[in-house]
């Protein structure tokens, strides 16, 4: 087997998922190492998975190292270049859920020590503090915003002719997850920042067939909003760097 960028999405979503959705689990399972650990340690632990998952992704043949269909969106149409979208995204939702399989497995006895079916959905899915459509909608959207233009705006930093300088492209991964770091404390609180398809779908879709004792819902009618709201977000943070000529 070669390296190619499906593969790397795959791969690098993969570990994304794993040590993403695994502080979770290790944070709100019971009779872990890390229960109670709280947001701070969540936040922090999802802005390696980024990291690593970048660099996961580049070493498995996906320059790009998107590991998000908002990402993939947000660039195809600053690009106005969607070529690369068919191969992207399936990788992706394969990975988020191979990585959410993994998590399962990684925690296998504090699924049954576990007793509230919310914690352990938690492990694998997105959801609102607070139910409310419209505001949920709205905060993954605007988070989603930020985190494209956060991405772009990493890439030209440094140089104002991103052609002749920028930063070292080794750096930009730590920079990026420094980025969902900071969405995460700042703008996380209400739905959980999803800012990524694939990140609540492969999972939740995990959890709802394997086969965890006593875990309750799926939320699938939560589900569709960090699908949706991300997409959103990704297309209006892209025509916004499109118009500024980026």
């Amino acid at each position: 087997m070669q390296p190619s960028p499906f593969i790397g999405e795959l791969v690098g979503t993969m570990v994304l998922i794993l040590l993403g959705n695994g502080v979770v689990a290790n944070v709100v399972l019971k009779k872990t190492k890390g229960e109670s650990g709280g947001w701070i340690v969540i936040t922090a632990g999802w802005a390696f998975a980024v990291m690593f998952g970048v660099f996961t992704a580049n070493a498995f043949g996906s320059a790009a190292a998107h590991l998000n269909p908002a990402v993939t969106v947000g660039f195809a149409v600053l690009k106005n270049d969607y070529s690369f979208v068919a191969t992207y995204i399936p990788a992706q939702l394969i990975g988020a859920f191979l990585g959410a399989v993994l998590v399962w497995l990684q925690y296998l006895p504090h699924w049954k020590a576990t007793e509230d079916g919310g914690a352990k959905l938690a492990c694998f899915s997105t959801g609102p503090a607070i139910k409310s459509t419209g505001a949920n909608f709205l905060s993954e959207f605007i988070a989603t915003v930020i985190l494209i233009v956060g991405i772009v705006a990493i890439g030209y930093a440094g140089s104002s002719d991103p052609e002749k300088g920028g930063i070292p492209s080794g750096v930009a991964p730590y920079l990026v997850g420094m980025l969902v770091w900071s969405i995460g404390l700042s703008l996380g609180g209400t739905t959980g920042y999803a800012i990524n398809p694939v990140r609540d779908l492969g999972p939740r879709i995990a959890h709802a067939i394997l086969p965890i004792p006593n875990k309750g819902s799926s939320d699938w009618g939560y589900g569709w909003i960090p699908v949706v709201a991300p997409i959103a977000g990704a297309i209006i943070g892209g025509l916004i760097l499109r118009s500024f000529s980026f």
